[in-house]
């Protein structure tokens, strides 16, 4: 187990940033700029070993994916997309008038969805992104993701359908966030790009910021546990798992005041791992990314998760409550032994799209309110600018921008003069 200054040492280490990808990915961005649809077929044939005639996916297939699942696989979809909706649908942000100003907010028209299909299929994305973009009332939801030798899975397809997204093309990688930030022949531009990717989309979404909206840059996948000596260990071992299996690179910390405690989680953390069905990716994740940290106390623990500001944060002591308001800087935060960080991933109503790598100390997960974009109007009546352009006036002149000092006097000398 590491000590706060121990482990600060080792992580800062470990998350030093690779940009070995970064020409690759540039001229994949300018290939598809150039070449369009054509450089996208060769690089599905490359990347994904699939050799497709058309890239996007008749409406007949996502129609119709909802009758290839199972019943209880639309009910979970479903149950889902009503506790998703009904959630994002309470903190839309909504028209705000003061009188004479307002802040007025309207759907963005077009975004593209990045839905990952590499280690698994992500119907849960689909559900976090799309059913928000819904509510937001976007016009077109696009969906791009990467092409599979038997056809897109049907799960995505039906959480497509069910969230009513309107096309969706067979296209991953960096070369699918340049599509959409272009346009291709098949592919529309967009206004702007969401959801997680591995670290060539990552890249690209970086590199396209400005030519295209991006929600936010993804690292690896993490969460940050809090537990003492009440603390239930086989639900913190299994939560530790949850995170693990995501990919290599996932992070997982634990935190705790109890020496024992610790050493209870090691103990039996090995076992469970070799009973896990995605062992070897687990095994590479505990190995290098697997943080155990002892703290002195409270506070100490608080200014270590303020520090690490992860993407999940699970608190798992006694009394949860009493960290809220003092822990700042987290992407979601679940309380209780039976709020796992799971549940978030699928139902709870929050989107699992979250900041990662230390982001959440400036940006939050992804909600409704990213898919609107807001202006202000002013509409003052005489009596107010009187009042207030004064103030204006000796600003204007402060900053030595003297036609904006005359445009606001010309009013005052205008209404003296009648």
């Amino acid at each position: 187990m590491l000590s706060k200054t121990e482990f600060i040492n080792k992580f800062e280490q470990d998350r030093l940033t690779d940009e070995s990808n970064t020409e690759d990915v540039k001229k994949i961005i300018q290939d598809v700029k150039e070449h369009q649809d054509q450089a996208l077929f060769r690089y599905n044939k490359k990347f994904d070993n699939v050799d497709l005639e058309q890239l996007e996916v008749p409406q007949y297939d996502i129609k119709n994916s909802i009758n290839l699942i199972s019943d209880t696989l639309r009910s979970a979809l479903e149950t889902s997309f009503e506790q998703i909706k009904n959630f994002q649908q309470k903190i839309k942000h909504e028209n705000v008038t003061t009188g004479q100003t307002y802040q007025l907010y309207h759907p963005i028209e077009k975004v593209g969805i990045y839905v990952p299909g590499g280690k698994a299929s992500y119907p849960s994305t689909v559900l976090m992104t799309a059913t928000l973009a819904k509510v937001a009332n976007v016009q077109e939801i696009i969906v791009v993701t990467p092409p599979q030798k038997d056809g897109i899975d049907p799960a995505i397809l039906a959480a497509c359908h069910i969230t009513g997204v309107d096309r969706v093309f067979q296209v991953g990688g960096a070369q699918s966030i340049a599509a959409l930030a272009f346009g291709t022949e098949t592919i529309p531009k967009v206004d702007k790009i969401v959801g997680p990717g591995n670290q060539f989309v990552s890249l690209s979404k970086q590199l396209l910021y400005g030519v295209v909206g991006i929600d936010q840059i993804a690292g690896p996948s993490e969460i940050a546990l809090i537990a003492d000596e009440n603390s239930n260990v086989d639900y913190i071992i299994q939560d530790i798992l949850a995170q693990a299996e995501h990919d290599e690179q996932a992070r997982t910390f634990l935190v705790s005041t109890d020496s024992s405690f610790l050493t209870k989680v090691q103990q039996k953390l090995q076992q469970a791992i070799d009973q896990a069905p995605r062992k070897q990716i687990i095994e590479q994740s505990i190995k290098n990314y697997h943080y155990p940290i002892l703290t002195r106390d409270i506070n100490e623990t608080i200014d270590v998760i303020n520090y690490i500001a992860p993407e999940h944060l699970s608190i798992q002591t006694t009394d949860p409550s009493k960290y809220i308001g003092k822990i700042k800087y987290v992407g979601a935060m679940f309380l209780g032994q039976y709020s796992p960080e799971a549940i978030g991933d699928y139902a709870a109503g929050p989107s699992h799209v979250l900041p990662t790598d230390k982001t959440a100390r400036f940006s939050n997960g992804l909600t409704v309110n990213d898919f609107l974009t807001s202006h202000s109007v002013i509409h003052l009546d005489e009596h107010t600018y009187q009042s207030i352009a004064p103030s204006a006036i000796a600003l204007a002149e402060q900053e030595g921008l003297y036609q904006h000092k005359q445009s606001l006097e010309v009013r005052l000398t205008n209404n003296e003069e009648s």
